[in-house]
């Protein structure tokens, strides 16, 4: 007679991938969200558009003037600290709510957190998915 133990694997019913997931940096899109291709198993990378999680900037195409240059001022600052093929961390990674990007903390090679970094530089601010501030008061 042979006895086989399989361990009994349980999945949690979370849908958030903990990390750390590499990932290298192709382009910033805005203040709050970077192109990147992750590297998700050996010899497989996926290209993603990563939106930095628990922060609001400002839109680009905001509804004043003070709103799209804050805006600019959060992608340039973003592109100031993420060069095109620099290896980021993700962490905390699920999908947005519309299915197209996933949200993610984003750590530098320097081990910084982008979000907040931002934060710190009042390029951002916390959100937590309530009704977001306005940029223009």
């Amino acid at each position: 007679m042979i006895v086989l133990c399989v361990p009994h694997v349980v999945w949690a019913d979370d849908d958030r991938l903990p990390g750390p997931i590499p990932a290298r940096v192709l382009r910033v899109v805005d203040g709050d969200t970077v192109m990147v291709r992750a590297r998700i198993w050996l010899g497989q990378d996926v290209e993603t558009s990563v939106r930095l999680a628990g922060i609001d900037t400002p839109e680009k195409r905001g509804k004043c003037d003070a709103e799209r240059a804050a805006a600019d001022q959060a992608e340039a600052f973003v592109a100031g600290k993420l060069t095109t093929d620099e290896w980021v961390t993700l962490r905390d990674v699920i999908a947005d709510k519309y299915g197209k990007r996933v949200v993610a903390r984003m750590i530098t090679a320097k081990g910084e957190d982008m979000a907040a970094l931002l934060i710190a530089n009042k390029l951002a601010r916390e959100y937590g998915g309530r009704a977001k501030q306005s940029w223009c008061d």
